[in-house]
């Protein structure tokens, strides 16, 4: 299935995230989640609650990533790569994104950026995320991916995904985003176009995981540019 047909650009484009539905089947969930423990696969492992970020666990894949996830990556990347175009020109940025990954990747290594940043995290009983930007240096690709590795109500409770906008001079709106097992949330790493009276503004983006109160929720994370 083409990318256009995985995910509704249009929804994208106007609020800033969409979901896509059974992206990944179970089997495929449980494969990816049960990756957790081979060491040799991370290049990184985080825990949360000692550099301020919330409480819970995650890890970013080393190069070569599993094939799932790089084939992932590879697919979802030239349609997003035409909303976040649209969403530069729009916003008056010069940058454009090239076609491919490849042609990317290649970008943000020659700027330094050339650690993997796809990653898996992990929360039980309490954990949580803080609201955040997953950046990681000058070369920023503006949209990125989660996808629910378990299932709401049969491994966990608790544990929302949310996003917040922050809309110039108004109030920060936040919404809780919906997600079954294989489902993915597609949204702004940072910010997006919002049109109002007067044409484009900026709309800052952060997003987080509420309190898990039971059970253990694992997620995999496609962010699109490399870390210095």
């Amino acid at each position: 299935m083409a990318a256009t047909q995985i995910f509704d650009s249009e929804t994208l484009a106007n609020r800033g995230f969409t979901v896509a539905k059974n992206l990944i089947d179970a089997e495929g969930c449980r494969a990816l989640a049960a990756l957790w423990p081979e060491q040799a696969r991370f290049r990184k492992h985080i825990v949360m609650q000692r550099h301020g970020y919330g409480q819970g666990e995650y890890q970013y894949f080393a190069y070569d990533l599993p094939e799932p996830v790089e084939r992932l990556r590879q697919a979802l990347y030239p349609a997003l790569a035409e909303v976040a175009n649209r969403w530069n020109e729009q916003l008056g940025k010069p940058r454009r994104f090239p076609a491919t990954l490849d042609a990317w990747l290649r970008e943000c290594h020659a700027a330094g950026q050339t650690r993997p940043t796809p990653l898996l995290l992990r929360y039980g009983p309490g954990d949580y995320n803080c609201l955040h930007r997953d950046l990681y240096g000058e070369m920023v690709f503006p949209l990125q991916v989660v996808v629910l590795l378990s299932a709401p109500g049969r491994d966990f409770t608790g544990g929302e995904f949310m996003l917040v906008e922050q809309r110039p001079r108004m109030q920060s709106r936040g919404e809780v985003v919906p997600l079954e097992q294989g489902d993915a949330a597609i949204f702004a790493v940072n910010e997006r176009p919002s049109k109002g009276v007067r044409g484009w503004h900026r709309t800052a983006m952060r997003h987080g995981v509420s309190s898990l109160r039971e059970g253990e929720r694992l997620t995999l994370g496609v962010i699109f540019h490399d870390a210095a």
